[in-house]
């Protein structure tokens, strides 16, 4: 297939297939993007099942991850640490620790709620 072709189809919104897409995103200047931690990670998974060129606004969405994940990572973080079991006692290694646990079962949640799925 041509490229004029290509072009024509992405432009009417007509149905390309796979190797049509491809090519289409070859031809077209991709602007970077720049995504957060949760972001770049949610990307990483989707390109690795290959499902990454399906998502039509992709920016956006992984845009939209990032900022559900901080607003998940505050309300955890929240909750958690108000919980007694992470309460601070004033020994800087102590409190070390507990953030660090905090931060790991965060981390562990969104994971699993967000980006894995």
């Amino acid at each position: 297939m041509n490229k004029a072709e290509i072009l024509r189809k992405a432009q009417s919104d007509e149905g390309m297939t796979v190797a049509e897409i491809k090519a289409y995103q070859m031809m077209v200047e991709q602007k970077p993007q720049v995504y957060g931690k949760w972001g770049t990670l949610k990307l990483q998974y989707l390109k690795e099942k290959g499902i990454d060129w399906t998502i039509a606004n992709l920016p956006e969405y992984l845009h939209g991850i990032d900022k559900q994940a901080d607003r998940m990572y505050e309300t955890i973080y929240a909750k958690l640490s108000a919980s007694p079991q992470f309460k601070k006692t004033g020994d800087f290694m102590k409190d070390l620790q507990i953030e660090t646990e905090i931060k790991n079962r965060i981390d562990e949640e969104i994971l699993n709620e967000l980006i894995y799925v």
